[in-house]
């Protein structure tokens, strides 16, 4: 087949493109998942997340709506550890200003849900899915529902004993948020039907797959560094404590609790993971560019090296500034980001193609 039959056969199929309301439907549920990770961020930046005491899936959609309503969300409030240890100085209405944002929270997670659930129906109707594309998009809506699930879990273990939610169950929340964003942009870009362009070769696969691992390990990072606010502390940049290795690391006993538990070997593995991604994709970017360019899909490759830059600045200046509200949300939120760019070009690159193979 020449090039010229190949595009007007590739024209024709866009034109017929009955997949294109589903894509946008999932690339708008992956613009919510993006909101809710960035509310998230503000729920615990500003010590929110505990500020709602009860699981009430249904119910919980509609705030308090009298005095006597808010008085007992109050009282709930008042019972736990972070009440008592930090912040028996509330008012009512100081506590009102952490309550919304944990309640736009849970709000953004049950709108996710019926923005969901509503299309799917429909276009199940219209019979744009096949039975092989519905599978994956109900996987898709049990991963959501799972994820409010882990919401709860991390917020019921500061309910009793500690005074913040666990690192543990925080990062496991934030990573699973970062896997269901990558999944609906995996199953959005393997549904477009113009073909990848360009010689997409293993090494390219293997490496862009390690890279987004890469990724993932970084966010869940992130989240043992806001569990254990290890930000706070060693505001500095390059150094820490005045050098590049600083003494102390790996402090607690046995060892490995030091890489969850510890706030400066928290910081400092969340520091040496930001070079390693940093220079792996300058490394790829380079050999991509000395191989066969930057064109077809290769473009995410220049796409990708822009955002690790603004992602590594972004971290500095948060660092810098002690955690100041906006950039540390804004880190975060490019964090998902660059992720998702990584993973549109995985899957942009493992879809059927015309203009290449695989090597």
């Amino acid at each position: 087949m020449t090039t010229i039959q190949d595009a007007a056969l590739t024209q024709t199929t866009i034109a017929h493109d009955r997949l294109r309301p589903v894509r946008i439907w999932l690339y708008v549920m992956a613009f919510m998942v993006l909101c809710m990770v960035m509310v998230g961020g503000m729920t615990r930046l500003t010590g929110s997340g505990l500020s709602i005491t009860t699981w009430r899936p249904i119910s919980g959609i509609i705030p308090p709506m009298s005095e006597a309503e808010w008085m007992a969300e109050f009282a709930g409030y008042k019972l736990i550890p972070q009440y008592e240890v930090y912040n028996h100085w509330m008012t009512l209405e100081d506590f009102k200003g952490i309550f919304w944002w944990e309640w736009i929270h849970r709000f953004l997670g049950r709108m996710l849900g019926f923005a969901f659930a509503i299309p799917f129906v429909v276009f199940l109707v219209q019979k744009r899915l096949t039975r092989d594309m519905a599978l994956p998009l109900v996987g898709l809506f049990l991963l959501g529902g799972f994820q409010g699930f882990l919401g709860w879990w991390m917020v019921s273990s500061g309910l009793s004993e500690l005074t913040s939610v666990s690192q543990y169950r925080l990062a496991t929340h934030l990573t699973a948020a970062a896997l269901l964003l990558l999944a609906l942009i995996w199953v959005a870009r393997r549904m477009r039907p113009q073909p990848t362009q360009g010689v997409v070769t293993r090494f390219n696969v293997t490496s862009i797959a390690i890279l987004l691992a890469m990724l993932v390990l970084q966010i869940a990072a992130g989240g043992f560094v806001a569990g254990i606010d290890a930000g706070m502390g060693f505001n500095t940049w390059p150094l820490m404590e005045g050098k590049l290795i600083p003494d102390g690391l790996g402090a607690y006993d046995p060892a490995w609790r030091s890489m969850f538990e510890h706030g400066l070997t928290v910081q400092f593995n969340h520091r040496i993971l930001a070079y390693l991604i940093t220079i792996v994709t300058f490394v790829l970017l380079i050999l991509q560019m000395r191989r066969a360019g930057l064109g077809g899909v290769h473009r995410w490759m220049a796409v990708i090296a822009v955002l690790v830059v603004a992602q590594v600045g972004l971290g500095i200046a948060t660092l810098l500034s002690m955690i100041q509200i906006d950039l540390a949300v804004g880190h975060q939120g490019l964090a998902f980001i660059l992720a998702s760019s990584i993973c549109a070009y995985l899957a942009d690159m493992t879809k059927k193609r015309s203009l290449g193979a695989v090597l």
